[in-house]
């Protein structure tokens, strides 16, 4: 197939590019590299999957050196014109978007970034997918858009009317306007909310990365509310695995659904909606205790409250997943964050 990815200069978009294109896909990948964490990181993706980026334009396409099926391009998803143009011109058969503004806390601070680039971005895509007969989308949202709701595990068919983040409110808005874009023009869409994504090459504004860098260099940690946090830690390979299985199932309709008890994650249109999770929980302090083996030094750690926009506990119920796909994540915690320490030492040189 042919496939376009957005963000794969980002975490998940990098290693669904390479999964993608190892199995011989062709993979066109756009991001615009924003600075909204260390871009050195970014360019560092790019560079695993053959892509290198010196002395190149904004909008010029780059072939890869590793893959020859693969391009990329630096480009705003909210630059209407050239997306359309792109899209029209590739005919693409699937349209993955994981381009987002991400990060719940600093949505408190720069909520215009989260509106034009989640909610002006996603329309863009959406328009496109309508307009160059794209009949597949898969597209990230997220964990947070549980918000208030406290029963746990947390399912696609429970209530998620309540966010508690803009970050949250605007992948709860992404799921809404795919709703109506499958009803209207029959394409459909899956929305896949991933909880907390770690492994190598994972965000530098992640607990993983800020706690294994602040041991590295003997600094404290901020441990917030007071380690009570409970997290759905989930490896990045069963994340790649889960969206993969979507793009070559594209969502049907829900026969049984019922308009008068309207069952939240399926519809009479051809939408989906999956948690993609670990479906096993731990606890903030157990997850330090991990990296401090990985690492072979102790934390030092400075208790907080809780944040504002933060969820206490995430526990993702994958029932329908594993029903549909037989999926089922593989990758305990100690494995996982092994795994990213080592590429941190190297990455870092340490």
């Amino acid at each position: 197939m042919k496939i376009l990815v957005t963000g794969t200069a980002g975490f998940i978009g990098s290693f669904l590019a390479k999964s993608l294109l190892s199995r011989n896909d062709t993979v066109v990948g756009i991001d615009s590299i924003n600075d909204y964490y260390d871009v050195r990181v970014k360019y560092g993706r790019l560079e695993d999957a053959g892509i290198h980026m010196e002395g190149r334009k904004y909008g010029q396409e780059v072939v890869s050196r590793t893959y020859p099926n693969y391009r990329f391009i630096q480009q705003n998803l909210e630059d209407r014109e050239k997306l359309h143009g792109l899209m029209q011109n590739e005919k693409f058969d699937v349209v993955v978007n994981l381009a987002a503004q991400a990060g719940v806390r600093y949505s408190l601070t720069n909520p215009y970034a989260y509106m034009d680039a989640n909610i002006l971005g996603f329309i863009n895509i959406l328009e496109g997918c309508r307009q160059f007969n794209v009949k597949n989308l898969v597209y990230a949202s997220s964990s947070s858009i549980y918000g208030l709701n406290e029963t746990l595990p947390f399912s696609v068919h429970h209530n998620v009317d309540h966010p508690i983040s803009l970050y949250a409110a605007s992948k709860k808005s992404n799921e809404l306007m795919a709703h109506t874009y499958s009803h209207l023009f029959g394409i459909s869409t899956t929305g896949l909310r991933f909880f907390t994504v770690y492994g190598p090459w994972s965000r530098p504004d992640m607990a993983l990365f800020l706690f294994t860098k602040a041991i590295f260099e003997e600094r404290p940690i901020n441990v917030f509310n007071n380690g009570d946090m409970v997290r759905d830690f989930t490896y990045i390979d069963d994340i790649v695995t889960g969206v993969i299985h979507c793009i070559d199932k594209p969502a049907k309709s829900n026969p049984d659904w019922d308009g008068k008890s309207p069952d939240p994650g399926t519809s009479t249109a051809p939408y989906k909606i999956y948690n993609i999770g670990n479906n096993s929980p731990v606890k903030l302090t157990e997850f330090i205790s991990a990296i401090e083996k990985a690492v072979g030094k102790s934390a030092k750690k400075n208790y907080l409250p809780l944040q504002a926009g933060d969820l206490p506990a995430t526990y993702a119920d994958v029932a329908d997943l594993m029903t549909d796909f037989g999926y089922k994540p593989a990758t305990d915690i100690q494995t996982g964050i092994n795994n990213f320490v080592s590429w941190y030492r190297e990455f870092y040189n340490i």
